[in-house]
């Protein structure tokens, strides 16, 4: 019994300086990592509150300032009138949210009662019309009446 040694093929390495083959969603990923890590940097530059300036090859070029002592008070008053639009608006909408409540409450409620008494069946039916109950009342007199004319 001998034992061969397996041996496992594995390709040339490619010479040097040349890049391997790639598929086209391999180069589409890595654009797409490359645009995600530019314009990420650009926002952390945009968002920071000190003077910055963007020129990226004469195609794009940004400056921004951070505001100034005026600027800043202006935009707190108006972020202070918004607030208080947005409280008024969610005190009007928790009452109109409350009383949608109450209505549909009260709708229940009805509902409910209703079908109970339409399930119970009356117990004396009621009056056909009531003329014919006044007209009942009354004959029912005249008959005492005459009842007690002829006993005298």
């Amino acid at each position: 019994m001998s034992s061969t040694p397996i041996v496992i093929a594995t390709p040339p390495p490619p010479p040097e300086g040349q890049l391997q083959d790639y598929s086209v969603d391999q180069l589409a990923g890595a654009v797409v990592l490359v645009l995600g890590a530019v314009a990420s940097l650009l926002l952390v530059l945009w968002q920071s509150k000190c003077l910055c300036k963007v020129n990226l090859c004469y195609i794009f070029q940004c400056e921004r300032r951070p505001p100034s002592e005026e600027e800043m008070l202006s935009l707190r008053d108006q972020a202070k009138k918004l607030k208080e639009v947005k409280d008024k608006e969610d005190k009007i909408l928790q009452k109109e949210d409350k009383i949608l409540k109450d209505t549909q409450a009260l709708k229940d409620k009805n509902a409910r009662s209703t079908d109970i008494e339409s399930l119970i069946p009356p117990l004396i039916p009621p009056p056909k019309s009531p003329k014919i109950q006044i007209n009942i009342e009354e004959d029912i007199i005249k008959d005492e009446d005459s009842k007690l004319a002829d006993l005298t």
